[in-house]
């Protein structure tokens, strides 16, 4: 949470100076809506290297933030940018409209014949085809790599607001100052994003040099694979995190999926666990051993660096329990667990779960079959009789989206702090 705030108020202080440098600095507008447009455009500008920083996956931040929050953070920006660079031009060009007393159209077409604008009007444009394709609507018709595909193109866009910025005499550049201010945001924002997205994964796999140890069936539909490597000791996960996995020759290498933990990194192998719901799912199945492995990560703030109490709750449902599974054998201190399956049959990793609870000390509730009418297995009163003490516990909830969200509100309901609460989402951001 402190990380949080500390994040937020360096972002308003940033806003702050924007602010200071416009109302200092800047050339005085021809016209009070040209001036407004440029004001927006400062923002649009700002927006998009916090997209940048926000997107570039940054270990000191992820470890204390998490992915989850990260991606929705993302989003927000993603909108609010979104808007703002519909209106920064809108304003612009109807303000030299009113200013020349000619038509919209007349000054755009104007506006298109210098570097500058047609760069700006450019790159206004891959933001609107990129924030329309992220509402959920369209979201759900695309697959993973179509959707992160068009996000690529806002990495064109950010070379071309650059291009629009160096042009654009105004605040940008109207003092050595505000340059020297601008330059130094966007050098750290791209030099973030080139060595969070780019080097660090580059260089953790030239050095652990990761291939498949073993490819374990846990059930029809769910296999586990063992990666091994060089020096694993050194890779910084943890129970909980995750890593964006790529088999090169095995559904395409070009496809990337977020798979957690589901056993403690014990410094010589890492273990993922996935079910079948796609191609690349699916085809873990038949990766030979031997294959090599590409892996982005470890990602997540789902660990037991962020505990506040000597007693732990952990809830898992469906895929979720895999980070569970893997928190339940490096945290410490009294652990109760709530397995929300299907059937009995579906609840994959049990056994192995049941086998360290017994060697912990822990419980593990297997909450099994449909929904009772009024009696939902994570309402206040089951709760509460399951687990009488929740309310001084730390509570890891990780599993479907409609599990997640009747658990994390029948803690509200409950009164446990805030701080005590842990949840993962399985959101990642572009």
């Amino acid at each position: 949470m402190r990380t949080a705030q500390i994040f937020w108020g360096i972002v308003v202080l940033h806003v702050a100076v924007v602010w200071a440098l416009f109302f200092t600095v800047a050339p005085e507008p021809r016209h009070p809506l040209i001036g407004i447009g440029q004001f927006l455009g400062l923002h649009a500008a700002l927006l998009m290297i916090l997209q940048l920083t926000l997107i570039a996956r940054l270990p000191w931040l992820d470890r204390r933030v998490g992915m989850d929050r990260l991606t929705t953070w993302h989003r927000w920006t993603g909108f609010t940018l979104f808007w703002v660079v519909l209106l920064h031009p809108a304003f612009v060009v109807l303000g030299y409209a009113v200013f020349y007393r000619s038509s919209v159209w007349q000054q755009l077409t104007n506006l298109a014949g210098a570097l500058g604008s047609l760069a700006g009007m450019v790159a206004l444009a891959l933001v609107v085809v990129a924030a329309g394709l992220s509402f959920r609507w369209a979201r759900r018709r695309l697959s993973y790599e179509a959707w992160h595909a068009v996000h690529l193109v806002l990495y064109a866009a950010v070379t071309l607001v650059l291009v629009h910025q160096l042009f654009e005499v105004s605040a940008f550049t109207a003092a050595p100052v505000a340059a020297a201010y601008w330059w130094a945001l966007w050098i750290f924002a791209i030099t973030a994003l080139i060595a969070g997205r780019i080097v660090l994964p580059v260089w953790r796999n030239a050095r652990h040099r990761l291939h498949v140890a073993a490819v374990v069936p846990e059930s029809p539909d769910v296999v586990s694979v063992y990666v091994r490597g060089r020096h694993l000791d050194r890779l910084p996960a943890r129970a909980g995190q995750f890593f964006i996995w790529r088999f090169p020759g095995y559904a395409g290498w070009w496809r990337a999926n977020p798979f957690s933990l589901s056993a403690a990194p014990d410094g010589r192998s890492l273990r993922l666990t996935a079910k079948a719901v796609g191609d690349a799912s699916s085809a873990l199945r038949h990766v030979p051993v031997g294959s090599r492995v590409f892996a982005e990560g470890p990602y997540g703030a789902f660990t037991a660096m962020h505990r506040t109490r000597e007693g732990t709750l952990l809830v898992a449902g469906g895929v979720g329990v895999t980070p569970i599974r893997a928190l339940l054998e490096e945290l410490p201190g009294d652990i109760v667990v709530l397995y929300r399956a299907r059937t009995p049959g579906d609840a994959v990793l049990l056994e192995e779960m049941q086998a360290l609870a017994r060697m912990r000390g822990a419980r593990v509730h297997l909450l099994a079959g449909r929904t009772a009418a009024g009696d939902p297995p994570f309402g206040p009163d089951n709760l509460r009789r399951l687990v009488p003490d929740v309310t001084d516990r730390d509570v890891y909830v990780c599993g479907p989206p409609a599990m997640t969200d009747a658990v994390l509100r029948t803690l509200r309901e409950l009164r446990v702090p805030r701080r005590q609460v842990h949840a993962e989402r399985f959101r990642l951001a572009a």
